[in-house]
Formats: structure tokens, sequence, C-alpha cells
């Protein structure tokens, strides 16, 4: 498998500001430096630094900008800010709109290569409903 096009087509949308107090900058060089991590340190390394609570591809608390990855099917390969949702499968999860959020992910990346999803995002430390991009 070439994991290099395998974390493009998945990480590429897969980057969370959650507080919209980073820029769209910011979170495109996370997500490059995951492609040349996983070119340098192989993809077992980056999925182990993207899981970590305070890995290398978080920035502020761990919540506000991190790496999150999912395969094309929606399964849920590395997350370090809800770690439990590593393993699970992520088609189906709809946000409070009736979006499906991974698969609109895939279909991004899939189809333009990168770009952003808008959707709203039950934040699981505060309870609250929240805008996010990713």
């Amino acid at each position: 498998m070439n994991y290099v096009k395998y974390l493009t087509l998945t990480a590429l949308t897969c980057l969370v500001a959650s507080a919209q107090s980073f820029t769209p900058a910011q979170a495109e060089k996370i997500v490059h430096s995951g492609i040349a991590y996983v070119k340098q340190n192989g993809m077992d390394k980056m999925v182990l630094q993207a899981t970590l609570p305070h890995g290398v591809f978080h920035v502020g608390t761990g919540s506000e900008l991190y790496l999150f990855v999912y395969d094309q099917k929606g399964k849920a390969i590395a997350n370090g800010f809800q770690t439990e949702l590593v393993g699970t499968s992520r088609w189906d999860v709809k946000d409070a709109d009736g979006k499906y959020q991974v698969r609109e992910f895939i279909k991004t990346a899939k189809t333009k290569g990168n770009g952003w999803v808008d959707y709203k995002f039950l934040n699981p430390i505060t309870k609250t409903v929240e805008p996010k991009a990713t």
C-alpha cells in the first residue's frame, strides 16, 4: 500500500481547528508534517504520535488543533483527542445537523485532493455542540 497516498486521502481533510483560533495555514502545516513524518519514520510511528494525547501533531492544549486519520472506509486510525474512537467505524455517524462528516472528509479528499468540511461537533469535554472545520 502507498502509505503517503493513504495518509493524504485521509489526513488532508481530517485536521481539526476546534476553537477557530488557528489558521487554515497552521492546520495544513500539521498535515504536511504528518506526511513528511510518514516518509521518514513510517506509518505506524506517525499513527502512534497522532494518537498520543499530547503527541507531536497537537497544537494548543490538545483539543484545539490536531491531526487525526481515517481510512477510506471511515475507520478511525488515529485520534489523540478522542483515543476511544481509534479502531471504530465512523462512517454512519452524523453531526447535529444530520451531516455524515466522515463521509464528507473522504469524499472531499477523493474528489478534490484536499479541502475543508464544516460540521457540528459535540465536544466531549464541554458537552456543547460547536462548529468545527476539518
